[in-house]
């Protein structure tokens, strides 16, 4: 286990397995002589498997969808970490596609993405910190409230 990973156990967090793709797609894929990594959407799902659903500004929080985002964070690594082996390959978090499941009158995306930002920043320091939109979207797959894809920057 990496020093990544050491960071990840000691803040108490734990990585789920990476999730099997529900459509013809790959989870990651690496463009080596660039080396960045590149997810593809990977949606709110709990530790237990559960999908984490719902519209901001109808049935959740912007605390819910925080929590949702952090959640969606720890699943994006554990994607990454099947990917490259080790999360200490991990050079810098380059960016972040975060679409909010929202209302047309919800505003607040920018708040509900920082729940995998902060998760980044926490668990990678200076290398966490990364370009970003958050954008609302009138649906998402199974009605999940967040769907997020990263691109990240690894060691050769």
């Amino acid at each position: 286990m990496g020093k990544i990973e050491d960071r990840i156990n000691e803040l108490g967090y734990s990585l789920p397995e990476q999730a099997t793709p529900g459509g013809n797609y790959v989870p990651t894929v690496l463009i080596s002589q660039a080396n960045l990594i590149y997810t593809s959407g990977t949606i709110s799902k709990a530790a237990d498997g559960s999908l984490l659903t719902g519209k901001l500004g109808k049935d959740l929080e912007i605390e819910d969808g925080y929590a949702a985002a952090k959640q969606t964070g720890l699943n994006l690594l554990g994607s990454l970490k099947a990917s490259i082996g080790d999360l200490d390959k991990v050079k810098r978090i380059v960016k972040l596609l975060c679409l909010v499941n929202s209302t047309d009158s919800f505003e607040s995306h920018p708040l509900v993405a920082n729940g995998c930002s902060d998760l980044l920043v926490e668990i990678f320091g200076d290398k966490g910190k990364h370009a970003r939109s958050a954008i609302g979207v009138a649906s998402l797959p199974n009605n999940v409230c967040v769907e997020i894809e990263m691109i990240v920057e690894i060691t050769e």
